[in-house]
């Protein structure tokens, strides 16, 4: 009984740390400021999958001339993806159909860009979205930046 009581309190003590580690962890990602919401999808094939599969939900922060993304479900202090502004050329935009509604978040319009060769997805609110095509069109003189 006494080595059932220890273990089911070392079991809970674990959870309540790990719960306390990921929201630490989200703090610190917006500690700096520039953070939003965004939902991504990587390496998307051309044609339009509104499957709703390969979503990741996430929070995107600006960092100079590139945008960090990461995963909201994850211990990782480092970001999953990294987009350089100079790299991004926006294909179009678009809003969610079929089960991708159910994948992202109810408000959500999803970009769709090349990254270096790469075509990414990004879902995002409105007002992000607004934001994030400000910032890429408020490039340095001299860059390159193609917003459809």
């Amino acid at each position: 009984m006494v080595l059932a009581l220890t273990v089911c309190s070392v079991v809970v003590a674990l959870v309540v740390v790990g719960l306390f580690v990921f929201g630490l962890r989200r703090r610190l990602i917006q500690r700096s400021g520039g953070t939003f919401d965004c939902s991504l999808r990587w390496d998307v094939t051309e044609e339009s999958d509104t499957s709703g599969k390969g979503w990741s939900y996430g929070v995107a922060r600006y960092n100079g001339d590139r945008v960090e993304w990461f995963r909201v479900f994850s211990y990782a202090p480092r970001p999953r993806r990294t987009l350089e502004r100079s790299s991004i050329e926006v294909a179009g935009r678009r809003r969610p159909e079929g089960e991708e509604e159910l994948a992202l978040l109810s408000d959500a319009v999803i970009l769709t860009c090349l990254h270096r060769g790469t075509r990414v997805e990004l879902a995002m609110s409105e007002d992000a979205l607004t934001g994030f095509l400000a910032w890429l069109e408020a490039a340095p003189p001299g860059q390159r930046v193609n917003v459809a």
